[in-house]
């Protein structure tokens, strides 16, 4: 499970990142600036007005034409951009035709390029042809502004307005489905998640937010990127009221509001739980839907997730409270029920590699209660692989505690592999040898059976 925290970065592609759950969001605090120093970052500090350096291993283009695919790019010269953000896209090798666009917001602290290596959304993408855009904040907090007036508002100015550039460079490449356009974020993104909906309801079909607040319950009037009654879960309105600053931000319109799905864990210290139960009145009040739910389940232990406005797998608004869990509330195999409450999954997947079209040779070099492995995958197939996944199960009593060449989640059991930014293309008869540092108990052995994106290996 990546480490989520509003704030912290699930992970860096290749290796496991752990940051302490609470420092990055409260980055925002003078009072604890010495706390955020000893914190580690995904992203360089910049402060407002000027960019990052190019991310290593990310290509950079200007022009508005399709970028490289399979490899995460800067966008440049997206369109206005009031609040110097970078634009980074990701488009697979199997774009479909008129894909849809996702929005992936990162936590603050992070940045575009995390949120691309710390989630799997690119490898969804990967598998079924959408086009990802990752916003990336330059002021020196890492956080996106969901406070000021001006991104409470359509077309106010500050961040929103400049997401919805690259939204529109990426509709102009791609020739993009205008009706498929989602959003999703982790704490800080996932408040953006809330305003973008907000000011943009006629442009995107449906958003996920991962542990935020309501659309516009951060609000400030005096330049400060914080607000502690909101965050401490004590900002409560009727449903009405919440929906209200919903409808306020684009005076006038009567389409169609977006679909919403909402997660929280119930035991978070940096955006309390009180804020999921005044998302859902102000999303369910948004669709003029009732408040009582019309389906409640237990999709996975310790979850309950409620639908209001329909059943199905596309209800109007869907809420998953996580019992027990904290800020740190992102976990890998999340992303697959974001694309399914956005439709994304149903199109049918891009064409896997044919069975039997990978060899994998795998040996460990094993010492008292710790073993490194190597693993080499080989495309036996005619077709390049673009983006994999290596399936494999580790044998009892092994967790890995450091791996190169791969990202791998979870660190017990049945593992996946998932490429680096560097390595996820594999030629015919080329072939990418990965690695790991485990835990044992006494059985040190390699792994005896693996899966390249779903399909058998031979081994040996």
């Amino acid at each position: 499970m990546p480490p989520c925290e509003a704030d912290a970065p699930p992970t860096e592609r290749g290796r496991y990142v752990f940051n302490s759950p609470r420092r990055a969001l409260r980055s925002l605090l003078g009072a604890l600036v010495l706390l955020l120093t000893a914190a580690p970052l995904t992203a360089p500090a910049a402060s407002a007005g000027t960019a990052e350096p190019p991310v290593a291993g990310a290509a950079r283009i200007e022009a508005a034409a399709p970028v490289p695919a399979a490899t995460l790019t800067e966008v440049t010269g997206f369109g206005t951009n009031p609040s110097n953000l970078q634009m980074y896209v990701y488009a697979p090798a199997g774009v479909t035709e008129h894909p849809a666009v996702l929005v992936a917001v990162h936590w603050c602290g992070g940045s575009g390029p995390a949120m691309y290596s710390g989630t799997e959304y690119a490898q969804l993408a990967d598998r079924y042809g959408f086009v990802i855009v990752y916003p990336s904040v330059t002021r020196s907090s890492k956080c996106f502004d969901v406070s000021s007036p001006q991104a409470l508002r359509r077309g106010g100015g500050s961040d929103p307005v400049g997401i919805k550039s690259m939204i529109d460079w990426v509709t102009a490449a791609y020739s993009a489905d205008t009706g498929r356009v989602y959003a999703t974020g982790i704490s800080s993104g996932a408040m953006m998640t809330n305003v973008l909906l907000g000011d943009y309801p006629d442009v995107f079909a449906a958003g996920a937010a991962f542990a935020g607040v309501p659309f516009a319950c951060f609000a400030t009037t005096d330049g400060s990127e914080w607000n502690s009654a909101c965050s401490g879960g004590t900002v409560i309105r009727t449903a009405k009221e919440w929906g209200d600053l919903v409808r306020g931000a684009h005076p006038g319109y009567t389409g169609p509001r977006p679909r919403m799905q909402l997660w929280h864990g119930t035991e978070d210290d940096v955006l309390r739980y009180p804020n999921f139960g005044e998302e859902i009145k102000q999303w369910t009040d948004a669709r003029g839907l009732s408040q009582t739910p019309a389906a409640t389940d237990a999709p996975a232990a310790g979850w309950t997730r409620t639908r209001y406005g329909g059943t199905g797998d596309q209800a109007p608004v869907e809420a998953i409270s996580l019992q027990g869990v904290g800020h740190n509330l992102y976990a890998w195999g999340m992303a697959a029920r974001v694309l399914t409450f956005f439709g994304l999954d149903s199109a049918g997947p891009v064409p896997q590699p044919e069975p039997g079209s990978c060899r994998v040779a795998a040996t460990t070099n094993a010492w008292n209660t710790g073993l490194t492995g190597s693993v080499t995958v080989t495309n036996t197939g005619t077709t390049t692989v673009d983006g994999w996944q290596l399936g494999f199960t580790l044998p009892a009593g092994q967790t890995i505690t450091n791996g190169w060449g791969a990202t791998y989640r979870p660190a017990s059991g049945t593992v996946t592999a998932t490429n680096a930014t560097y390595n996820g293309t594999i030629a015919p008869n080329a072939g990418v040898t990965i690695g790991y540092q485990a835990a044992h108990t006494g059985n040190s052995a390699a792994p005896g059976a693996f899966t390249l994106n779903g399909a058998a290996c031979s081994t040996g």
